[in-house]
């Protein structure tokens, strides 16, 4: 089942300022996480919509659900970051493997570098890069975010998977749309 939150483009709108309205998203974003949500909708207020607007809710909140050891990665400097440092963690649970002791775990990682016979280097929060063996039928590219189940830590053992990354994904669509999906 998937779990979906929604909220207005306008949800910042009594934010005093931008610390504030960033501060706000934050905790939107902790409890989508809290709740386990897959997805966090922003539709559009445009009537509700004052300094801020839908691409600054989506924005803060994208970078909120990237995870901390990828943000460098993956975002350059934005004016709508400026406070990004208000952010709560949203310490996602770590999703643990199917391993009868459950030591294998799930996080994302960013495809670096695509090599010769389907090996890809991977950022994922490891001391270094490390390089995976793509599965069939995976087509992956630079500068992808990509699900890595790693087992063992010392000495790495990884693989690439075709699964969800621990957390939500943020969209912007109209609600009625959202509303007349199937998963909803």
């Amino acid at each position: 089942m998937t779990h979906t939150v929604c909220v207005p483009s306008s949800l910042v709108r009594e934010a005093e300022d931008k610390r504030e309205a960033t501060r706000k998203l934050g905790y939107v974003a902790r409890a989508a996480t809290v709740f386990d949500a897959d997805r966090v909708v922003v539709f559009p207020d445009r009537s509700g919509e004052r300094r801020w607007g839908g691409s600054f809710v989506a924005t803060v909140l994208e970078y909120a659900a990237t995870p901390p050891h990828l943000r460098r990665e993956v975002w350059e400097v934005r004016d709508e970051l400026e406070y990004a440092g208000v952010l709560p963690p949203l310490r996602v649970a770590p999703r643990t493997g199917s391993d009868p002791d459950g030591s294998e775990s799930l996080t994302q990682g960013i495809v670096t570098e695509v090599g010769p016979e389907g090996r890809v280097r991977v950022t994922c929060g490891l001391q270094h890069p490390i390089s995976l063996l793509t599965p069939p039928g995976m087509e992956v590219g630079a500068g992808e975010r990509v699900t890595v189940r790693i087992s063992s830590r010392e000495p790495v053992r990884a693989r690439l998977v075709d699964e969800a990354p621990p957390g939500f994904v943020v969209e912007r669509t109209d609600l009625t749309d959202v509303l007349g999906r199937a998963d909803a």
